[in-house]
């Protein structure tokens, strides 16, 4: 069964990756990696998944169509590749899951959402949304590209 699994979910961008972990079917967001470049980060995030015990990587990815998202898409594809894990690793959609997380902010207000931007706390919202939708698609996602 899906939820008793430890699953960690990540936003991975060009300066923080948002990271977020579910254990027994609950959704939490939790500090996420501020990227000083790809080794470091990837090396982080080898040790945060061998250190929760975390059975299922997922990992969020554009859907493609335009040519930025191609790069993107190649660009997160060679991070992951760089993380040591022996895990299952899946890969999700994440259209808009920036734009769903800092929506979902406005009750923070302006300063306080600057703030949360900058520190990366917002992208580990996103990855909540990400691992959501697995665990919603638990039965159709797929762990080939």
């Amino acid at each position: 069964m899906q939820n008793q699994k430890n699953i960690l979910a990540c936003d991975v961008g060009l300066k923080k990756i948002g990271l977020a972990v579910a254990r027994l079917g609950i959704i939490l967001p939790i500090e996420p990696i501020l990227r000083k470049n790809r080794n470091q980060a990837s090396s982080e995030l080898s040790e945060i998944l061998k250190m929760r015990e975390i059975d299922i990587l997922v990992v969020g990815l554009p859907s493609g169509g335009e040519a930025r998202h191609s790069d993107t898409r190649n660009r997160i594809l060679h991070f992951v590749g760089l993380v040591e894990f022996g895990g299952e690793i899946v890969y999700i959609n994440e259209d808009y899951t920036s734009l769903e997380a800092l929506q979902s902010s406005v009750y923070m207000g302006r300063e306080n959402r600057k703030k949360a931007q900058k520190d990366g706390r917002l992208d580990s919202l996103s990855a909540t949304l990400i691992l959501e939708r697995f665990l919603e698609s638990k039965h159709t996602y797929n762990t080939n590209i």
